[in-house]
């Protein structure tokens, strides 16, 4: 059974299971003029709804609202590009009067506006994943995605033995994330000098770019000895290009992020390394975050989510397997 399909059915039993809690206090930020709710209604708006590293943020924001007795609405662009599409499912979540909103930002700078809008409205917003440069959101939930890189910039140079050629592969110039993860990447490869970066491309969040952008390096330095793809349709279609010519194990692949096809990729020998995020924390730290600032209970600025290193050596630590499986396999 895959854990798409295992996710699903933990939470409809745990949805199923839940009983109707008290109504919540009087005095919420987001309060209708009419009657109290009976239940909090969070909406939660990712960046894309097709990785799987997405589901998995759903997963966890799910489970917060079975837990804390509230309705999620999830709802997404399907592209982690349309930008404009995001600002418009936010406006439609203010016009719902939502009780707060969790969002991954698709810009940091494109979705602030909207982001005032929905504060001026007093729904409180939470960003995950993601954030904007704006202090209005009560927090960002999310990976430390310098440390991050930089810890990827590290193991690549213990694979290539301390000296070589590598390439970079960011997504989305303007995504947060995107750019926390190209700068940690470059300011980690000022401590590692036998490290020569020869190639920065971006994949757009898409497999095929991916493996294009990927072709394009290996033609360009045939002595290329590594790659670092920061997420994971750009770490997919670069280990398709690095199978395809043929040079799996030979350049060596570190990826962020865990969905299934990456580890089978760790287990087969396609990819070297993967650093992983916990995105089912991420969906469930952003949802009670959003429940207690309804509430009015203190939520810290940021709230780190926290980032491992997963080889083939520590693959099957209890530990490892809880984080790449949080549902179970």
């Amino acid at each position: 059974m895959n854990r798409t399909l295992c996710g699903l059915i933990v939470l409809a039993i745990a949805t199923g299971c839940g009983g109707q809690a008290s109504s919540p206090p009087a005095q919420q930020p987001a309060a209708t003029t009419s009657a109290k709710k009976e239940r909090l209604e969070i909406g939660v708006v990712p960046k894309g709804i097709s990785h799987q590293f997405w589901l998995t943020v759903k997963a966890g924001a799910d489970t917060a609202g079975a837990e804390f007795n509230a309705n999620i609405r999830w709802q997404g662009p399907d592209k982690e590009t349309e930008i404009d599409k995001q600002v418009n499912i936010l406006e439609d979540m203010i016009s719902r009067r939502v009780d707060a909103i969790v969002m991954a930002a698709c810009d940091e700078n494109g979705l602030t506006n909207v982001i005032k809008k929905a504060v001026e409205a007093k729904i409180p917003v939470i960003t995950i994943d993601s954030g904007v440069k704006s202090d209005l959101p009560v927090t960002l939930v999310a990976t430390d995605n310098v440390a991050g890189a930089k810890a990827a910039a590290h193991e690549l140079a213990r694979l290539i033995g301390n000296e070589g050629e590598v390439g970079l592969m960011p997504f989305i110039p303007g995504a947060a994330t995107s750019e926390l993860r190209e700068q940690g990447f470059k300011e980690a490869l000022k401590e590692l000098p036998g490290l020569k970066l020869v190639a920065t491309l971006y994949c757009q969040s898409d497999v095929a770019k991916g493996m294009n952008v990927t072709q394009d390096m290996m033609t360009a330095n045939p002595n290329l000895k590594g790659i670092f793809a920061a997420n994971e349709p750009g770490a997919i279609g670069a280990a398709q290009a690095i199978k395809a010519a043929g040079k799996a194990g030979q350049i060596k692949l570190i990826a962020f992020d865990a969905s299934d096809e990456e580890i089978q990729m760790l287990k087969d020998g396609t990819l070297q390394a993967l650093v992983v995020q916990n995105p089912f924390q991420m969906g469930y730290q952003g949802v009670k975050a959003a429940i207690d600032a309804i509430q009015g209970r203190p939520v810290e600025k940021r709230i780190d989510t926290g980032v491992t290193v997963v080889t083939m050596e520590n693959f099957h630590q209890p530990d490892i397997q809880k984080l790449l499986y949080p549902l179970g396999k």
